[in-house]
């Protein structure tokens, strides 16, 4: 009953390091001192874009899927979540690089912004939800068979609509019949 209540906690935690990270890829990581010409945006680490809302998706299907397809979808949350640390690392490297080929930006020492560090708490974030949910996903509740489609049934003696009652037509159609056929 434990592992029930992981559930809530540990897909919120998912989609908010995704979803943050997905935000703070498309800022500026990167400042030189002295001046107030950012470099970058989304072309420091368009990487770090992408995984997070492959993550986002990802975060979807689980919730969604239930079985062996949600412990597969698991294990893809959980490489994603991986593939975002070194996107994020990389991307702030993209951003540095980007003062030193440009000439105009030498204004002086190259630091980093908040959006870098959103972006790598982030990471962190996503990284352990994805663990998480890779080793807890077989004791989470699952999707109801409810909404499913319904699989081949017999098909009961059909009776002409005229001679039911209205209750057993809305009976039909509880059950996924067609009381028109």
């Amino acid at each position: 009953m434990a592992e029930r209540r992981t559930f809530g906690p540990v897909v919120l935690a998912g989609l908010a390091g995704a979803g943050l990270a997905a935000v703070a890829g498309n800022e500026a990581w990167a400042r030189a001192s002295g001046c107030d010409v950012p470099v970058g945006g989304s072309a420091d680490s368009p990487g770090t874009t992408a995984v997070a809302l492959a993550l986002l998706a990802a975060w979807g299907v689980l919730l969604v899927t239930r079985g062996r397809v949600r412990r597969a979808v698991s294990f893809l949350v959980a490489v994603l979540a991986v593939g975002l640390a070194p996107t994020v690392v990389l991307g702030l490297q993209t951003a540095r690089d980007a003062f030193d080929e440009d000439p105009t930006a030498g204004c002086g020492s190259v630091g980093t912004t908040g959006w870098f560090w959103v972006a790598a708490v982030a990471a962190v974030l996503a990284l352990a939800a994805g663990v998480a949910a890779a080793v807890l996903t077989p004791r989470w509740p699952e999707m109801g068979r409810r909404y499913d489609a319904p699989a081949d049934q017999p098909v009961a003696a059909a009776t002409p609509p005229e001679e039911r009652e209205n209750l057993d037509l809305w009976k039909d159609m509880d059950q996924g019949r067609d009381p028109t056929a």
